[in-house]
């Protein structure tokens, strides 16, 4: 996995794993690979998965059933949705509007192109 200097790859990790749920690569009520088995397939020490799967954990995202392993939580796309829109909402959107005053682009041309892009 190729990862960016600007957000601390354990975070990079959360965002992947969070997609795959999203994408259906992991089910809700369904296995996740284990620490070592992320961890191999990234590319990454095991301690830096362990920080991401505790930072889902906390989140309400995966589980874990000891001894067996982790699993994506019920309610865990809906949960992912709301923390996305949360950040969205209050942090790239005031960057978003910051930008387009700095360059003059009104708001007028900004929903022109969004309904041009479907």
């Amino acid at each position: 996995m190729d990862f960016k200097e600007s957000k601390p790859i354990y975070m990079q990790i959360v965002d992947r794993i969070c997609n795959e749920i999203l994408t259906g690569v992991y089910e809700e009520g369904g296995r996740v690979p284990s620490v070592r088995e992320y961890a191999a397939s990234v590319e990454v020490n095991a301690n830096t998965v362990v920080r991401s799967f505790d930072f889902l954990q906390n989140a309400n995202i995966i589980f874990n059933r000891r001894g067996i392993g982790y699993f994506v939580a019920d309610g865990a796309r809906k949960q992912i949705v709301a923390m996305r829109r949360e950040v969205f909402m209050n942090e790239s959107l005031p960057e978003f509007f910051n930008e387009i005053d700095v360059l003059g682009i009104s708001i007028d041309e900004v929903a022109e192109l969004y309904r041009k892009r479907t």
